[in-house]
């Protein structure tokens, strides 16, 4: 015998409750196959539902669309840092600047490696820390890095700041509307448990085929077993 499931989804979720929605409008209420008090619950949590859905949905886009504009202020962020620390590695090597002068950006004065850039953590770290020190160095009559200078490292990092920080936002507003969705899902499925209920209630005195084949037309999702699959094609499969 097929069995009843509830929906898995949150689209499935609302085709279920717009059903009984349509066949409220579609007949009287004492011709329902279900309560009255069960329309009028579906008719106040519905909309509440699908505005959470949608709001979902469109703080999901939202950080989906400014994710590349992250990304390549990242990579350019990283870029000119890891730039201007070779270029002010390569200075030293030429002799125009001291080794003694990678303290100002916190590194032994031995140490010509490149750090490690690869987590925005670093990129943060990173900038902050030439930024700060290149600018302690001039004031310290150091001679400037020019290519690039220190105020175009900046400017891209300072880019890539600002977008950071609104991708968390985005992210947090995502995170917002996911719970928001989340919340509603028990009540909703409760809501769908007690309408099939009363629809199936309503057809108990019915043969099987009879019951199964009127709680279909409303809403209701059957599934045959695999090795039921194909013995009948007359009763809808949820999807």
């Amino acid at each position: 015998m097929p069995y009843r499931r509830l929906p898995t989804t949150d689209v499935a979720r609302v085709r279920a409750l717009k059903r009984a929605l349509e066949l409220g409008k579609k007949y009287d209420p004492d011709m329902l196959a279900f309560k009255q008090s069960t329309h009028v619950k579906i008719q106040g949590f519905l909309p509440i539902f699908e505005q959470a859905i949608m709001m979902q949905k469109e703080a999901h886009s939202r950080q989906v669309a400014k994710s590349n504009d992250y990304t390549e202020s990242l990579k350019k962020a990283r870029l000119y840092i890891s730039h201007f620390i070779q270029v002010f590695n390569f200075a030293i090597i030429r002799g125009e600047i001291k080794p003694e002068a990678r303290i100002f950006f916190g590194i032994d004065p031995n140490d010509s490696k490149v750090p490690d850039l690869n987590t925005e953590a670093d990129v943060l770290e990173w900038g902050k820390r030439i930024i700060k020190g290149e600018n302690e160095r001039i004031i310290k009559r150091g001679t400037p890095i020019l290519n690039p200078k220190i105020a175009v490292v900046k400017v891209y990092f300072d880019e890539f700041v600002e977008k950071l920080n609104f991708q968390k936002m985005l992210q947090s507003i995502s995170v917002r509307a996911n719970d928001k969705v989340s919340a509603l899902r028990p009540e909703c499925d409760e809501l769908i448990t007690r309408l099939w209920n009363e629809i199936e209630d309503y057809y108990s005195d019915e043969t099987p085929e009879r019951k199964r084949e009127q709680a279909t037309y409303y809403g209701i999702a059957y599934v045959y077993r695999p090795s039921e699959r194909n013995k009948s094609n007359n009763i809808s499969i949820a999807s």
